[in-house]
């Protein structure tokens, strides 16, 4: 067992190489050894490799319903349904509902005062993502599935600052898994996908 422990702790040297084969299974295996949130990290990699570019890589800017949006923002926002059921989340909506109650700035329709309590929400629960994001993302390129640096004003960068953004982009090994699996999953043009039952 130990054995084994050590190979997949070893197994980012061979991807980043190009040596390992991987598939679906041994690239969640990876995860699960590599994080200790493999669920999320796995979702967020799945969530990169959905609006990668054909060169792998994916930022700063995502566009969403014609505009533009930051990487990691999108990632933030896209993730937010995972929690919509935990208690914190529901106990930080009673809470910003209390704020506005108290400043007395909750708008007297209902209709209003929702979207005002679900904007605030969005915005504290995005600032809080932002460090889960990157921890996982620090977890998949400690794991060699994928690279990150920032890109921004007057040139790219592989730290932070002067108005640079993150940029990420699948390992060789990463993207050839993802794009197999979307082959997958897409029918030829002309073809009608057949459900599996």
């Amino acid at each position: 067992m130990c054995l084994i422990r050590s190979a997949m702790l070893h197994a980012p040297n061979l991807v980043d190489h190009g040596v390992a084969p991987l598939d679906m299974r041994g690239l969640m295996a990876m995860i699960a050894h590599s994080s200790s949130r493999p669920r999320y990290a796995f979702m967020v990699l799945n969530l990169i490799a959905e609006v990668a570019r054909p060169d792998g890589s994916a930022g700063p800017w995502v566009k969403q319903d014609g505009r533009s949006v930051l990487l990691r923002d999108w990632l933030c926002d896209a993730l937010v349904p995972m929690g919509h059921r935990d208690p914190r989340r529901i106990a930080l909506c009673e809470r910003v509902r209390s704020a506005f109650e108290r400043a007395g700035t909750l708008p007297a329709s209902s209709e209003d005062a929702t979207r005002a309590i679900d904007d605030e929400v969005r915005d504290r629960v995005r600032a809080a993502g932002k460090s889960n994001l990157s921890r996982a993302v620090s977890d998949l390129v400690r794991a060699g599935l994928l690279r990150r640096h920032y890109q921004g004003y007057r040139v790219d960068h592989h730290n932070r600052g002067a108005q640079r953004q993150a940029v990420y982009t699948l390992a060789p090994v990463t993207r050839r898994l993802f794009s197999r699996e979307l082959a997958m999953l897409t029918p030829p043009l002309g073809a009608q996908r057949q459900l599996p039952f």
